[in-house]
């Protein structure tokens, strides 16, 4: 029987993680930030203390790209220094961490879809913070897989763009979306059974991209979700720049690793 932490676990993988372990013979302990807050090191180690984990699943993240921008200490505190404290105890507590990361650690300059393999070169706060906790788990970590991720959205979970597109549709609003953005949305279901499965398979540690591996806009999902829910609002396309903060312009993941 393995024992598994998750951290962050009150937003929506942790939550879907906890709906999927129930029947599990493994232990599974699921923290939020009161109970294991991973910008403080004092309580991670009382936290951690003879509790013998084999996994840390590591969920807590700074996420907000827009606000990131202006935030930069706050999401850099997150996502690097206090990733970089979760490695040192993971390492002291022999604890394989298995950090959740994103499709946004790329310039979307390419034409085809990312690989882990692939050159790294953030293009804005969000996901350069991001990337400089990759690089401290993957310079420090003694036993680690760094999951990236597109897109993640949850169909019964949480605010992201699928149930936000669905409530203002439901509501009878025109939808205004932008179209030139490309990436592989990703079902948080089946990132959670991802996860499960490296913990079940143990392949060799390291970088894993996973998503659907269905490309599309945004404007194209949000055509999916009406039409999956026989709706039939208006979408307008919009441009990057009417929205806001620097995206990348393509960003789909693929993997080149199968276990």
């Amino acid at each position: 029987m393995k024992k598994i932490l998750v951290t962050g676990a009150e937003g929506q993988l942790g939550n879907t993680l906890k709906e999927k372990v129930e029947s599990s013979k493994d232990q599974w302990v699921f923290c939020g930030r009161k109970e294991f807050d991973i910008t403080d090191s004092k309580v991670m180690a009382a936290f951690l203390k003879d509790k013998q984990f084999d996994y840390c699943i590591n969920c807590a993240a700074y996420t907000n790209v827009v606000k990131a921008e202006l935030e930069v200490d706050q999401a850099y505190d997150i996502n690097v220094e206090a990733v970089k404290k979760l490695v040192h105890l993971c390492n002291q507590n022999q604890i394989t961490l298995i950090h959740i990361s994103t499709d946004y650690v790329f310039n979307g300059n390419k034409k085809t879809p990312y690989l882990e393999s692939d050159v790294t070169a953030p293009i804005n706060q969000y996901g350069k913070s991001k990337l400089f906790g990759e690089q401290e788990i993957q310079q420090n970590s003694r036993a680690f897989y760094i999951v990236r991720t597109s897109w993640l959205y949850s169909k019964t979970l949480g605010k992201n763009f699928y149930n936000s597109i669905l409530t203002k549709a439901k509501k009878g609003e025109s939808l205004y979306v932008v179209d030139d953005q490309i990436g592989t949305p990703t079902n948080v279901d089946h990132l959670a059974a991802f996860i499960m499965r490296l913990i079940s398979k143990k392949p060799p540690k390291g970088l894993y991209h996973f998503s659907d591996e269905k490309i599309m806009s945004w404007f194209d999902l949000a055509i999916k979700i009406l039409k999956e829910h026989q709706l039939d609002n208006t979408v307008n396309p919009i441009a990057t720049s009417e929205s806001g903060v620097v995206r990348p312009h393509y960003s789909p993941i693929f993997s080149k690793k199968k276990f």
